[in-house]
């Protein structure tokens, strides 16, 4: 199996997880283990199913590692949370739940973001997000992960639909901020909106400023060449590029707006979506056994 670059970021007392973090370098994703040290129950964060576009060819071998690192541990997985449809990966989130006999959980206007691609796809009876998740969660649910308690915040600008999930002094804040170093995630996407975006970051930055940020992506930058993943709400709010300092909100849509002018699509953006969108699952099968993707031409 491939040597994967992880991290682990401990537990700093009662109610506060411990974090084990897992890069895959393809799509410059992390995701995460989010455990309670004192039952062993966890949860699966943003899980990666390999897919090599080229070939159109799906792998389960970051999933393995996933799970061999749970037992490694000795945790057992309780959630397999998603915080939105991803643009440029495949979840995981399917097979780890029929594979764990685990609930698979993602923001409830994911049923919206699946309204907007059934139109680009023109798939009109697509997507049965109520069948294809255990458990759509809304602003202020809170899901249990052992004694640890997981409430739901709704983030959307990145996507209009993507949630973050904070557990204790751990918030895994996905597509929004990028390293402390770096700034923030694109809002380009259909149903992005900097301005959403930028109050979603507000209200991550107004949690207390030991608050360890994890987010979904990083692509080093010249100086770092180590991929990361954590830094405090604090360290965000003095040292952020893009919404640290004396940062405004006129002066990060200009930034924001003018960066994701630069920015092409995902390579993996129009097979993921169709897939993420079922959980997980490949389109379904047809006659001949097997599942093909629909791409439309032209339109982005």
């Amino acid at each position: 199996m491939t040597n994967r670059y992880t991290i682990h970021s401990p537990s700093t007392g009662e109610r506060s997880p411990e974090v084990y973090g897992v890069y895959d370098e393809p799509t410059g994703s992390w995701q995460y283990v989010c455990g309670d040290p004192a039952t062993r129950a966890c949860a699966v964060v943003d899980p990666v199913l390999d897919f090599d576009p080229a070939p159109a060819r799906t792998s389960t071998e970051t999933a393995m590692f996933l799970l061999s690192e749970m037992a490694r541990l000795g945790y057992r997985p309780a959630w397999i949370l998603d915080t939105h449809p991803h643009a440029d990966h495949f979840t995981a989130g399917h097979w780890l739940s029929e594979r764990t006999d685990t609930p698979h959980a993602i923001g409830e206007k994911v049923g919206d973001i699946a309204a907007l691609w059934r139109e680009y796809y023109h798939l009109p009876d697509a997507f049965d997000v109520e069948g294809d998740f255990d458990r759509l969660v809304a602003e202020g649910d809170r899901i249990a992960i052992g004694n640890l308690q997981a409430s739901v915040m709704l983030s959307p600008g990145h996507t209009l639909g993507s949630v973050t999930y904070v557990v204790g002094d751990a918030a895994f804040v996905h597509d929004t901020l990028m390293h402390v170093d770096v700034g923030t995630a694109r809002a380009d996407f259909p149903g992005g909106s900097a301005h959403e975006l930028w109050a979603s970051i507000q209200r991550i930055l107004a949690l207390p400023d030991n608050t360890r940020l994890f987010v979904g992506h990083d692509y080093g930058t010249e100086q770092r060449e180590t991929p990361a993943c954590e830094a405090t709400v604090a360290q965000h709010r003095h040292d952020n590029p893009h919404v640290g300092g004396d940062a405004t909100k006129d002066s990060f849509i200009a930034v924001r707006n003018e960066r994701d002018k630069t920015l092409g699509l995902p390579d993996r953006m129009l097979h993921a979506l169709q897939v993420n969108l079922r959980g997980g699952r490949l389109p379904p099968a047809e006659s001949d056994g097997h599942s093909y993707f629909k791409i439309p031409a032209n339109r982005f």
